[in-house]
């Protein structure tokens, strides 16, 4: 199967796109989210591909992100979803706000997008809830944790133009130490270190 498909865009339209790829012409589908994302023609890119074999051919569906293949091919895993139509769910909505709706069990949001009727964005919400809310709460997390560093690093800064230190030399201390730091580090150690640096 064809993962990937990387070569010089020479057709695009929101029906479908064509890549060059020495010679050979790739005709690949994608949803919305990609085609509005793609270089001009006659530009260089890479797709992530999903594979759909048939009796009556092969198919080529193409994404700019590793999320959008990944919530496609969780969609036609579901009962009546073939890959046009979930093509068409992920041209309706960002991945990041169908992972939220289904996460949330919003069935208003998920049966809003043209094509979707209430009893398949039931069935969506109800089989993808579950990967779909760990995934998601994950991220929130990861999210969480970032924020909160950068909080206090940010805090450590202002400690540090406190006692003394004007901002680009307190800046640059807690950038040096930074790659040095866990996430879960305290802000008392993050300050200790900061002024060790300082010192030396």
């Amino acid at each position: 199967m064809i993962a990937k498909i990387s070569g010089v865009l020479s057709y695009k339209s929101i029906k479908y796109i064509i890549i060059d790829v020495n010679g050979i012409g790739y005709k690949i589908f994608v949803p919305y989210s990609t085609y509005y994302n793609l270089p001009d023609k006659n530009l260089r890119l890479s797709l992530d591909i999903y594979t759909h074999v048939k009796n009556d051919g092969i198919s080529f569906y193409g994404f700019l992100t590793s999320q959008e293949k990944s919530l496609f091919e969780s969609l036609i895993s579901i009962s009546k979803i073939g890959p046009k139509l979930a093509i068409n769910i992920l041209s309706g909505s960002s991945v990041e706000e169908l992972n939220k709706a289904i996460s949330r069990n919003d069935i208003a949001r998920i049966s809003s997008i043209p094509g979707i009727g209430r009893k398949t964005a039931e069935r969506i919400a109800l089989e993808l809830k579950d990967k779909i809310s760990h995934d998601f709460d994950k991220r929130e997390d990861i999210l969480q944790e970032d924020k909160d560093f950068d909080q206090k690093l940010s805090d450590c800064i202002s400690a540090l133009i406190n006692l003394g230190y004007n901002k680009k030399i307190a800046s640059g201390a807690v950038k040096k130490i930074r790659q040095n730091l866990r996430e879960d580090t305290t802000f008392e150690e993050i300050l200790k270190s900061s002024l060790k640096a300082l010192a030396r």
